[in-house]
């Protein structure tokens, strides 16, 4: 794939993956905070879906301080740009993690933009959760957890190939 096809596509899949996030917060609102009641049993005893206003960040950090997490997700959104136009090195993994980071940078930023509370804090929407986990996430969590996943996979793809490289040559 060239550099060029792999950008314009990273690009689309996280504008894809951002409205996918932003419908499925829409959608547990409406559906969730005016309609079930806060939740739904989707697996019982595994998944549930429930409504929750989040006004800090990864499971419960930085609460109070959402805008110095609103001026991070734009920094780091530039960098992971940034990033994509500069790095020369990319693999499957390193597009994919840029993909998914975005997106999930992203989603939840915006999040934060529109969503202010009764009381004037600004919130995220989450409602995905896994019995056995006792943090409520959403679709923009999943996409930084896997991207960072596939982050890691590059730089372990990344390793490899400097280690063959230095066998080869030595």
């Amino acid at each position: 794939m060239s550099k060029k096809l792999g950008r314009v596509l990273l690009i689309m899949a996280s504008a894809a993956l951002i409205v996918v996030d932003q419908v499925t917060k829409h959608l547990a609102a409406t559906l969730l905070r005016e309609g079930a009641g806060g939740s739904v049993t989707v697996i019982p005893g595994l998944l549930e879906f429930r409504y929750l206003e989040n006004t800090a960040a990864a499971m419960g950090l930085f609460d109070g301080l959402i805008w110095l997490v609103m001026v991070l997700s734009v920094l780091v959104a530039i960098g992971i740009i940034a990033a994509v136009f500069l790095y020369k090195e990319h693999t499957w993994a390193s597009y994919t993690a840029a993909t998914l980071l975005l997106a999930g940078g992203v989603g939840n930023l915006i999040d934060r933009i529109i969503n202010l509370g009764p009381t004037g804090e600004r919130f995220v929407v989450d409602f995905i959760h896994v019995l056995f986990f006792p943090y409520i996430f959403n679709f923009a969590d999943c996409c930084v957890t896997i991207g960072a996943v596939f982050l890691v996979i590059h730089f372990i793809i990344g390793a490899r190939r400097e280690k063959q490289l230095a066998e080869q040559e030595g």
